[in-house]
């Protein structure tokens, strides 16, 4: 473990992190999908090459990413909320379910094996991607969220997935919000407030469940790496209108379809990592 602190290192991993902000931010601006979906899988694939421990390659990667995820949460919530595009009714009613299932997702998430993340991540990042993939954008199964104990399910389902896979409200929110017959710009705004509901207790957990875990790398609190929060945020709000230019020049559908090809390839190389 003597290099984890060598300057070398230090510098290569800060260089590694910055490319995953740019990477994050340009596909955020293509697609318009949360930055957990992306920034995740990307660290899942670095850390191996630092010498971070296989056992807490994914619970750093998915600490990370929770934490990246709150200015840009407050900034995305303060924004559509002054714009009077959320649904504050639903939002009453269900954050209360999703802060209990964030709260379950994260104390699993600290306390289970790296695999098992891996594991949680792989499968829903292969659901996602068959939704881009093969629906489109009017696809729905109703027209209204359900009341009563369905809703505190749904609740409690996105915020303890959301946990553990590192990402914020838009990944699961939006295409839930868009089958349950939400317009896309209501659904991306009440989503943004599902963003902060996660990644802040998530990321306290985060920080509490990896207190005294002596394989964390430098500059850590807990399993979330300051170094990592540092770079990626910046970096990704820079590369953001990047993405945002090269959406006009190529084909919306052809966007959505690559970045499911990217979710399922994601996938496909966690199960396999899983089972060698």
């Amino acid at each position: 473990m003597e290099h984890l602190n060598d300057t070398t290192w230090l510098i290569a991993l800060a260089a590694a992190m910055a490319a995953t902000g740019l990477v994050s931010g340009t596909l955020a601006g293509l697609l318009g999908v949360g930055g957990g979906i992306v920034i995740v899988p990307l660290l899942f694939n670095v850390f191996p090459f630092f010498g971070i421990p296989e056992s807490i390659q994914m619970k750093v990667a998915v600490a990370t990413s929770l934490a990246t995820i709150i200015p840009t949460s407050i900034q995305s919530a303060r924004k559509h909320h002054a714009k009077g595009a959320m649904d504050m009714a639903l939002l009453r009613s269900i954050w209360p379910a999703m802060l209990a299932g964030v709260l379950l997702g994260t104390f699993l998430a600290v306390h289970v094996r790296g695999e098992g993340l891996t594991a949680v991540f792989a499968m829903v990042a292969l659901l996602v991607a068959l939704n881009m993939g093969f629906t489109g954008v009017d696809f729905k199964i109703t027209d209204s969220v359900p009341d009563g104990p369905p809703r505190q399910a749904l609740g409690i389902g996105i915020g303890s997935v959301s946990a553990m896979m590192g990402i914020g409200g838009g990944t699961l929110g939006v295409p839930l919000l868009s089958m349950f017959g939400y317009p896309i710009r209501q659904a991306v705004a009440t989503a943004s407030a599902f963003g902060l509901i996660i990644s802040i207790p998530a990321t306290i957990g985060f920080v509490w469940g990896g207190w005294n875990d002596p394989l964390t790398p430098p500059f850590s609190l807990g399993y979330v790496n300051l170094l990592g929060v540092a770079l990626i945020a910046p970096a990704s709000i820079l590369a953001t209108p990047w993405g945002v230019h090269l959406a006009h020049t190529i084909p919306p559908l052809w966007l959505k379809r690559a970045f499911a090809v990217f979710l399922f390839a994601t996938s496909i190389r966690m199960f396999w990592s899983l089972v060698t």
